[in-house]
């Protein structure tokens, strides 16, 4: 049950779309992506420099994306607690600190002999994994508590559509450089980042929630204990299905794809990943406008779904014979998924002060865990139904799942956020 959020007075409007709190937050998420993509990026050059043959890259590869994507997990879990015990700026130092640290670490795996480097690569991701969880999640729920309702969705559009291409500069990093030089660069820039946050304030709806002693803040566990919060809690994680079928399948192992599909030109799983996210920048610029001007967030998700449905299935199912077309349908998959930062607002959107941030934190990470069972379920498949239709029977159940969860949640649109969940 949602009661109003007791408050002294109420906060006025006082940031705008390019306030210090959007600016900062918008900048943290581009590293936040440039440092999650990163892996998916150097993924076949870094394990070729390790002696991997193709077979063990492929399923090396796989292992090392489910620990990052377990780290994410679990570090969503921790820091979406944090954000709502200990406020949401704890969380956006906190989680940079540790995933710059990593990441800065997976730089020297070609240097390892106190274990196996395969193994040492895996556990920095799964370490960078729980740091990168925190970024998102707080960043959005700063910026919800701080716009105005009537800007919520343009600001949080603007922090994720900036952010994302952090893909772009990742992967020209590593052109430019190597994939050790990228890793490095990424820490550097995570920790050029502290810098900006220190001039960032608190949101007011946390401060007043976190003065009054008796409001329980940051339950985790009371998502699983009320019947309407666990559903509306699984429709937000529902919704978020498939961007991450379209990124951890059909992008990432493109090159798997791009065999099957009988293309002769060697396909760059990185190349793939960078298209499918500048598209995914874009479409989610272009959402906060869409469900402004359709007053709905609902409907403003549910039309890109259909759109990245669509070109999905014309890049599965439609014969295509070049790696240009292959890499323009990532592109336009990218888009369709660019509802992104609106299924994060959505998942912030749905919960009181008290549980937002555990909420919007969790909530994406939950997603890209759930990469984990798609990767597994996508090379079980693989022997017996090839590479096209184990990827299609993932992306079957992701899309029936997002569409369900998208049409039957409540909608948030305009929706006052001074509020508490009881």
């Amino acid at each position: 049950m949602a009661i109003p959020a007791v408050s002294p007075k109420p906060h006025p409007p006082t940031v705008g779309y390019f306030g210090l709190p959007v600016i900062v937050a918008a900048l943290g998420y581009f590293v936040d992506i440039y440092d999650l993509l990163l892996f998916g990026i150097v993924r076949v050059p870094s394990l070729k420099d390790l002696g991997l043959t193709p077979d063990q890259i492929s399923t090396v590869g796989a292992s090392i994306i489910n620990w990052q994507m377990g780290g994410l997990l679990l570090g969503g879990i921790l820091w979406g607690v944090i954000g709502d015990k200990r406020g949401r700026l704890s969380v956006l130092f906190g989680s940079i600190i540790t995933y710059s640290v990593a990441n800065i670490a997976c730089g020297f795996v070609k240097h390892v002999t106190f274990m196996d480097p395969a193994m040492y690569y895996a556990l920095m991701r799964f370490v960078a994994g729980i740091g990168l969880a925190g970024e998102l999640g707080a960043g959005i729920t700063l910026v919800s508590e701080v716009l105005p309702k009537e800007k919520r969705a343009i600001g949080t559009s603007l922090v994720a559509g900036i952010g994302l291409f952090g893909a772009v500069v990742a992967y020209f990093t590593v052109k430019l450089f190597d994939w050790q030089t990228a890793f490095f660069v990424g820490g550097g820039l995570g920790f050029g980042l502290l810098l900006l946050r220190v001039g960032v304030v608190e949101s007011g709806m946390f401060k007043d929630v976190s003065d009054q002693k008796h409001v329980n803040r940051g339950d985790f566990l009371s998502f699983f204990t009320n019947a309407s919060r666990l559903s509306r809690y699984l429709k937000c994680i529902g919704i978020g299905l498939p961007t991450w079928f379209v990124i951890g399948i059909l992008a990432t192992f493109s090159n798997e794809f791009g065999k099957a599909f009988g293309i002769t030109e060697e396909i760059q799983p990185g190349l793939a990943i960078m298209w499918c996210y500048v598209g995914l920048a874009t479409g989610d610029l272009a959402s906060g406008f869409i469900s402004q001007a359709m007053a709905s967030r609902k409907k403003g998700v549910a039309l890109l779904m259909a759109i990245a449905l669509v070109f999905s299935l014309i890049y599965l199912y439609t014969g295509i014979k070049s790696s240009t077309v292959l890499y323009g349908l990532c592109l336009a998959m990218g888009f369709g998924i660019g509802y992104w930062a609106m299924f994060v607002t959505i998942g912030a959107e749905q919960f009181g002060t008290n549980l937002r941030a555990t909420a919007a934190t969790t909530v994406p990470n939950m997603v890209r865990g759930l990469v984990i069972p798609m990767t597994l379920t996508y090379q079980y498949l693989k022997p017996s139904l090839a590479v096209i239709n184990a990827g299609a029977v993932v992306g079957l159940i992701c899309f029936i799942i997002g569409f369900y969860s998208i049409l039957t949640i409540p909608e948030t649109h305009g929706k006052d956020l001074n509020y508490l969940e009881e």
